[in-house]
């Protein structure tokens, strides 16, 4: 018999293959108001961005008002940049309607109306009355002006270098340096309480009377 020297060429067998691995499920959680509505929370949730799940009360709260399809409505006919707001206002809405069945959210408009007008009102009243010290305080210092120039002309009583400046709020009535005794000078009495009292002069010592009485 005879040998045959050619050998079959070897066959590698296959090397298996690992099956690729299984890809990684993200789990989203749903939002508040698809868990509150019981329903599947699909990627592009109109609710989603706007009722987060760590906030289920801000959707109930609106939810109790207006209704979940009232509120998708709303927000699908409104740009993307305006939805931030309007559930803002929904939710202020709705919180208000609950607290006050009746006027909701213009009850606490109204209140907070009044409030301004009282405020307007005490304002008015305080600058009604601090025109009114003003003025008479004006008149007094008119008066003092009117009394030292009637006593520097026609009584030598008022010391030399006595002025009346009626600029700066106040009016002053001082004596010249020099004038070491107290002397006599003329004084006024404002009588009434409008600003129009009687004005009475006479002598009397800086020692005996104060000037105002």
């Amino acid at each position: 018999m005879e040998s045959s020297g050619d050998t079959a060429p070897l066959q590698s067998s296959p090397t298996p293959t690992s099956p690729p691995p299984p890809p990684a499920t993200v789990v989203l959680s749903p939002c508040a108001a698809c868990k509150i509505l019981r329903r599947r929370c699909v990627d592009r949730c109109v609710l989603a961005p706007y009722f987060p799940p760590t906030d289920p009360h801000k959707f109930a709260t609106a939810h109790r008002v207006f209704g979940a399809s009232n509120i998708i409505k709303l927000l699908q006919e409104l740009p993307e940049e305006h939805r931030a707001d309007a559930v803002s206002s929904m939710v202020y809405e709705a919180a208000a309607r609950a607290r006050d069945p009746v006027y909701g959210s213009a009850g606490a408009i109204c209140q907070l109306q009044r409030q301004v007008d009282g405020l307007k009102t005490q304002l008015a009243r305080a600058q009604a009355e601090l025109a009114a010290a003003r003025a008479h305080h004006a008149q007094l210092v008119a008066l003092l002006c009117t009394v030292e120039m009637a006593a520097a002309g026609g009584q030598p009583a008022v010391p030399h270098g006595a002025y009346c400046s009626g600029g700066g709020g106040g009016s002053q009535l001082a004596a010249g340096p020099g004038d070491a005794a107290p002397m006599d000078a003329v004084y006024a009495v404002d009588a009434g309480t409008g600003g129009g009292g009687i004005v009475q002069a006479g002598h009397v010592g800086w020692a005996d009377e104060p000037l105002w009485t």
